[in-house]
């Protein structure tokens, strides 16, 4: 019996190696004959083959499969190496026919990538399918050496794809402010807020026309998508109160006293009598000069804070450099007080600067030692560069400022908001700013190389450029002055 047990396992190592020696050889033999096909169907895939020249690379992936179904089985390997063989001239094939349909479908291919950067598959199906069918149309064509035929389908598959990209984007920016406007309608809105519904339907055509025009420029349409769904939202409120008025469950009297409360609260708040005996005008004027005087002073607050730690901190690391050496201290301490008299001088030049000018017409702010006059007054006509005869007395008031800050370096900057291209709005704004500089020259009789003209386009906003308001901030002219501490 153990002889028995004995032979058994003899037989079982025995297969067990020989097993293991046919598998070794086999992958040694595939690694000789599939050397090639593999680094041909690399190449193949690496240039997308498999969609852009569908028929060969599948005749290549056959044949591959052939291949090594046969060394699998053990077969001829004259088989293998045949199969092998034809796989690798697919698959060349394959990768030829790939290459040059990339080229001469170029179109249809950016075409695409746009429409699938736009979500057009998921957001516009229809059209995707039928320019993704115009598409493999005009692949087969190319692949069978049809160019006529496959400029063709490229065409229609182009001009289908940037339809399906164009309704994707809309449907991404627009599709709820329509939602918005359907339910409006359902309301009857229309009937109770007829002026603030039509705004919102005017803000949707627009938004949409531009898009039609420029769907890449998609700032402003998005803006002014937001904008109507605003105006629709407030339609929906403004018609239920209208409702409500002529169903006579709220009279008119409630109404505005309703309306006054809020102001209430705003003027409790800033300590403020509510008097709107004749109208909210009075307060809501008072309301903004107070609001406007708390901005101004938090700013002062905040850059004196900054200026404090700056100097602060600068103080100190100086001090005890000049403690841990023994020569030369006294002088360089007094250098120190010197510089720091020039500061001083420097914030009492600033608040002076700061009087010229009232809140229409500029926002005078440091960063540091130098001083910012951001001209809030200073107005452009749109898309023009040109200054405006209405902005001579405020120039002649910044000046007046310049002059404060004898033999100082001037930089004017230009800002736009993000609405228009890229391009052109760096172009304007450097145009805005070269525009100031040259009047600075002509008729402040400023040497040119105390002045640097630079437009930042859109690149630097200080407000939301998603309302009104803000974008009328972004639009601004900066002068920054740069005072000399030595001749200040």
């Amino acid at each position: 019996m153990v002889a028995k047990n004995g032979l058994l396992k003899l037989v079982i190592l025995s297969v067990a190696l020989l097993a293991a020696g046919s598998g070794y050889a086999q992958d040694e033999l595939r690694k000789t004959f599939f050397k090639d096909a593999d680094a041909a169907k690399a190449a193949a895939e690496a240039v997308n083959a498999k969609l852009y020249a569908p028929k060969s690379w599948e005749s290549g992936m056959k044949e591959y499969r052939s291949a090594e179904d046969l060394l699998e089985r053990g077969r001829n390997i004259e088989y293998v190496r045949s199969n092998a063989a034809d796989a690798v001239r697919y698959f060349n094939t394959a990768r030829q026919a790939a290459q040059l349909a990339q080229t001469a479908l170029a179109q249809a291919i950016k075409s695409r990538q746009d429409g699938a950067n736009a979500q057009a598959p998921r957001l516009s199906p229809e059209l995707w399918s039928d320019a993704q069918k115009e598409f493999m149309r005009a692949i087969r064509f190319m692949e069978r050496g049809d160019l006529k035929n496959a400029k063709r389908r490229e065409i229609e598959a182009t001009s289908l794809y940037r339809e399906a990209e164009l309704v994707a984007i809309k449907e991404q920016y627009l599709a709820e402010t329509r939602r918005l406007l359907t339910g409006a309608d359902r309301a009857r809105v229309g009937k109770y807020a007829p002026i603030t519904l039509g705004k919102a339907k005017q803000l949707l055509a627009r938004a949409e026309r531009e898009l039609n025009e420029n769907r890449y420029d998609t700032d402003l349409p998005r803006s002014l998508a937001i904008q109507a769904n605003y105006e629709a939202k407030h339609a929906l409120y403004l018609s239920e109160i209208v409702r409500q008025v002529r169903d006579k469950d709220l009279t008119a009297e409630q109404l505005v006293l309703n309306w006054e409360q809020p102001m209430r609260a705003v003027a409790g708040v800033a300590d403020i009598l509510p008097n709107m005996q004749e109208g909210p005008d009075n307060l809501l004027a008072e309301l903004m000069t107070y609001f406007d005087q708390q901005a101004n002073e938090l700013q002062a607050l905040q850059q004196e804070k900054a200026e404090n730690e700056v100097r602060l901190a600068d103080m100190e690391s100086e001090l005890r450099a000049l403690d841990e050496r023994l020569g030369g201290a006294s002088a360089e301490r007094a250098a120190l007080i010197q510089r720091l008299e020039a500061q001083a001088r420097v914030k009492q030049q600033f608040q002076q600067v700061e009087k010229i000018f009232s809140s229409y017409e500029a926002r005078v702010f440091r960063e540091g030692d130098n001083i910012i006059l951001r001209l809030v007054g200073l107005n452009f006509d749109s898309g023009n560069s040109q200054i405006n005869p209405d902005n001579f007395d405020l120039l002649a008031k910044v000046e007046k400022a310049i002059d404060v800050f004898p033999r100082s370096e001037l930089t004017i900057e230009g800002h736009t908001d993000s609405h228009g291209g890229d391009d052109l709005n760096q172009k304007l704004s450097q145009e805005r700013a070269e525009s100031v500089q040259q009047y600075m020259i002509n008729a402040m009789r400023i040497p040119t190389y105390r002045l640097i003209a630079t437009g930042y386009g859109e690149t630097r906003p200080v407000s939301s450029n998603e309302t009104e308001a803000g974008r009328a901030r972004n639009r601004r002219i900066d002068v920054v002055i740069k005072p000399n501490l030595e001749a200040s």
